[in-house]
């Protein structure tokens, strides 16, 4: 976006009004969008093995070189892929929204449908692992839907940084300062440790506990640690990128995407080095453990988030720029995101729970993330050679096809 629209984001009221109105063309394909989704799709899984599919926690490694691994791993990523996943999500809502609405169709309702589609994909896979995005993603697309129709993008904007900025958090911090009993409690997801089913037990005990001790903690969790909020915030700003035409037209935000690489860096250093001062001017007494944890907690919130930019970012300037081709690499892998997250899980919770292999407590970070990385390799030659032969990928195919409640949407590619 150029210089002056940023302006008018915030003093043009005309140049506001000229941006709600454009309608944008859509290209067939948003290769930039989707290889961002490949990005945000390659840190989940370096995340998820990295914990062994959370299973780390129940050991974690005191031996510095692994503990290295898994904190590289955890600063590039962790916290950071998520939430590049919720805004390609909200992107994507608009994308679809939008295209048909060009149609005359209004697809509310339709796509309503299509999140309790994803819900149900969402309510499968946590069976069989219990941190599972999908179900969250789907909840969150429902609350979208209204905001489809408010036309006032600063609304939305603003909404979407009031959320972003944790007011829950902010309400705790003030009523645990003023000597709340309910504020000065821990966190109820401390006290959740790793169930035995996970370590030792056989399949039919991890489905059970996944059904509930696993969602019980993944919500609660969401909610206690403000993940919920900065989703749905995420999901906004993805929106309104959609909205703007930020995948569509590039080359027109050239100097948006610097001047927002820039201003991440800048803040993210100075969360960086300022975070634990600034918690540190909390008191914290004995009684009032909390408000300084709290605190703390807020801003490794905006830090992830600052550095989730910085990412973000640096990846779009590198992706319109030199590294187009190789970066292109992972834009098949967007396209099949469904597909590779789920069969991700579908092949590494054996590798580490007590009903298959058991690995958890024998593989080290410097042994599982070489073999993350060759995975993942394998994920993008598969989602290459299958692009070649089909639209869309397995479970995509099966999510637009019951979206619209027909098999008769095309799968193979004709021959040239």
């Amino acid at each position: 976006m150029p210089w002056r629209i940023h302006r008018s984001l915030l003093h043009g009221k005309s140049c506001w009004g000229s941006l709600i109105a454009r309608q944008p063309d859509y290209a067939p394909r948003f290769e930039g969008l989707d290889a961002l989704r490949g990005l945000a799709l390659m840190g989940l899984f370096f995340v998820h093995m990295s914990e062994l599919y959370s299973l780390y926690w129940a050991h974690p490694t005191t031996v510095p070189l692994q503990r290295t691994v898994h904190d590289v791993v955890f600063t590039m990523f962790g916290g950071k892929s998520f939430a590049l996943l919720s805004l390609c999500f909200g992107a994507s809502f608009f994308i679809i929204m939008d295209r048909q609405a060009q149609r005359g169709n209004d697809f509310t309702v339709r796509f309503l449908w299509r999140l309790a589609v994803l819900g149900l994909f969402g309510l499968l896979h946590s069976l069989w692992y219990w941190n599972d995005i999908l179900e969250i993603l789907a909840l969150m697309g429902v609350l979208l839907l209204p905001i489809y129709r408010v036309k006032s993008n600063l609304a939305i904007l603003a909404l979407a940084v009031f959320l972003l900025l944790q007011p829950q958090m902010w309400i705790q911090l003030v009523s645990a300062l003023a000597g709340a009993e309910w504020a000065n409690r821990p966190p109820g997801y401390w006290s959740l440790g790793i169930p035995r089913a996970y370590l030792t037990g056989s399949l039919l005990e991890t489905l059970r506990t996944n059904l509930a001790f696993g969602h019980l903690f993944k919500w609660q969790f969401m909610w206690e640690s403000g993940r919920l909020n900065q989703i749905l915030g995420l999901s906004l700003i993805g929106f309104l990128l959609g909205r703007i035409g930020f995948f569509q037209r590039p080359e027109s935000f050239v100097r948006t995407r610097l001047v927002c690489f820039a201003v991440a860096v800048i803040v993210a250093l100075g969360l960086y080095l300022g975070r634990d001062h600034l918690a540190a001017l909390v008191p914290q007494a004995r009684p009032m453990v909390m408000p300084r944890v709290i605190l703390t907690t807020i801003l490794s919130s905006l830090l992830n988030l600052s550095l989730m930019v910085v990412l973000m970012m640096g990846f779009l300037i590198l992706y319109y720029g030199r590294g187009h081709r190789i970066l292109n690499a992972l834009a098949p892998a967007g396209r099949m995101t469904l597909t590779l997250y789920v069969g991700q899980a579908l092949v590494f919770v054996p590798v580490f729970y007590g009903f298959g292999l058991g690995l958890h407590a024998t593989m080290t970070q410097t042994s599982v993330m070489p073999l993350a990385a060759s995975a993942f390799a394998a994920q993008l030659v598969f989602a290459h050679m299958w692009f070649r032969h089909f639209r869309y990928g397995p479970l995509e195919w099966v999510w637009r096809a019951a979206t619209f409640w027909t098999v008769d949407v095309p799968f193979r590619r004709r021959p040239a």
